[in-house]
């Protein structure tokens, strides 16, 4: 396969890498031994980020970031492009957990997170198409209105009122006309961004500050200790740092085989919409839209006006298994479609096409908190578990790595996610049996309250277990 060949094929995994504006021309791979300051797995949102902030806090450190594929390969070049403050855990399970001023610093923390990403794509000349438009979480019918009242109590419990406003049906449709929205809850912190181009954009950020980034270059052990490395098929890193910054795919190594499952998330995507849809439709400001689907939905409006509509629904795979081949489930890209027709009718009445359908492995940890820690002991730090929650999370896990590796305390340092550890997921048979016993739970519990217009009860033993 010649090296052309293999940039058109990694433009086939999405479409925000099909339309980065890069050259996916995999960088050189690693060969023979490489000595660093800090090795990085992973050349996605976590791992670029994390060497960035490193260099921006100690240019003189050696950074070397090894990628199994290319840049921007796995979730950070296939998301929904939603950067905005929503964290993995929600609001109400931080203060559950972690008490009411812990969730604040957490939900403030991921607000700044916001404007630190544009912040550095304006100084790195990186043209992500970010475009701040909001987040309009919704509810679609009477069955998805208690979940959105008990969002906008929860934010009130904890002195967050300013964060959102609550919009009546009308006030909703003066932004966007979906059918059966009967309120809305929106705030301003919010963007949606072409994650391809912020990927791809952050690696060369990267490399200009210094890094070194080997691309087909997967990492298949590693060990921490006096001698911390990294090894490959064809050449080992040597570092006295090691981050572990590879997401869904850290389940495939055999040391954190049960840290994380891998969790497909999957996306479809209309043609450009003429001008005369886009006037039934409005979102003019082009909000994050979402709404209140135990299983999931996101959408968001293209810069160059497409609908993109993402959900989950694709089968766990026995394992954890991740492949090519999972990337696409026909019965889940179907119903994407059928959905994006019943939030916008217009779309079939005008005869408007879909053109891509993708999708990929998210990092679920067992108990949905992320982590983000280092041991200077074995001198290794790890950033992981966003369940699909990653493109302004992975911007602060960068940042909280960077000040924990360079010994820098500060109020990042001081959250919770960097005392956490990862528990392990159940062994096989009893992995598969209870995320498949969840995903199917939470599918009927959608199609009951759809028919019935009733909500779930919130009591069920598949919502407990989901809770999150």
């Amino acid at each position: 396969m010649t090296q052309v060949n293999m940039a058109t094929t990694y433009a086939q995994y999405s479409f925000w890498l099909e339309t980065s504006g890069d050259d996916l021309t995999p960088r050189p791979a690693l060969e023979g031994v490489v000595e660093a300051d800090v090795a990085i797995l992973g050349a996605g949102f976590t791992g670029l980020w994390t060497a960035y902030y490193l260099l921006e806090r100690e240019p003189s450190l050696r950074v070397v970031v090894l990628e199994k594929h290319i840049a921007g390969f796995g979730a950070s070049g296939r998301n929904g492009g939603w950067l905005y403050p929503g964290f993995p855990l929600s609001l109400a399970e931080l203060a559950r957990r972690y008490g009411t001023e812990t969730a604040r610093a957490v939900h403030f923390a991921m607000r700044e997170t916001v404007d630190e990403v544009e912040r550095v794509l304006c100084r790195e000349g990186i043209d992500a198409q970010l475009h701040r438009g909001g987040v309009l979480r919704l509810a679609r019918g009477w069955h998805q209105l208690p979940a959105l009242e008990e969002t906008a109590r929860t934010l009130e419990r904890l002195g967050l009122t300013d964060y959102a406003e609550w919009l009546s049906a009308e006030q909703v449709r003066e932004r966007v006309r979906v059918t059966e929205a009967l309120a809305g809850l929106y705030s301003p912190q919010g963007a949606v961004i072409h994650p391809g181009r912020l990927v791809r954009g952050l690696a060369r950020a990267v490399e200009r500050r210094g890094a070194t980034i080997f691309e087909e270059s997967p990492v298949i052990d590693f060990r921490g200790g006096s001698q911390p490395s990294f090894r490959t098929p064809a050449g080992e890193v040597r570092a006295r740092v090691l981050v572990l910054a590879g997401e869904a795919y850290l389940s495939q190594l055999r040391q954190l085989h049960r840290a994380l499952i891998p969790i497909y998330s999957l996306i479809v995507l209309t043609e450009p919409l003429p001008q005369e849809v886009w006037q039934e439709i409005g979102w003019e400001h082009r909000e994050l839209l979402s709404s209140q689907r135990l299983t999931v939905d996101y959408l968001q409006r293209t810069a160059d006006g497409r609908i993109m509509f993402g959900g989950r629904g694709a089968p766990y795979r026995f394992g954890s298994r991740i492949a090519d081949a999972f990337d696409r489930h026909d019965p889940t890209h179907e119903m994407l479609r059928r959905m994006c027709y019943e939030w916008f009718p217009v779309l079939r009445l005008h005869g408007i096409r879909f053109t891509h359908a993708w999708g990929g492995p998210l990092g679920v940890p067992r108990d949905w908190m992320p982590t983000m820690s280092y041991d200077p002991r074995t001198g290794i730090a790890i950033a992981c578990g966003y369940t699909g929650q990653g493109v302004a999370t992975a911007n602060l896990a960068g940042r909280i790595l960077a000040d924990l590796i360079t010994g820098r305390p500060s109020q990042l340092t001081e959250l919770p996610m960097t005392r956490h550890r990862l528990r392990q997921w159940e062994p096989e048979p009893l992995r598969w049996l209870g995320v498949r016993f969840v995903q199917r739970g939470l599918e009927r519990l959608d199609r009951i309250a759809e028919t019935s217009g009733k909500p779930p009860s919130g009591q069920s033993l598949v919502e407990r277990l989901a809770a999150h």
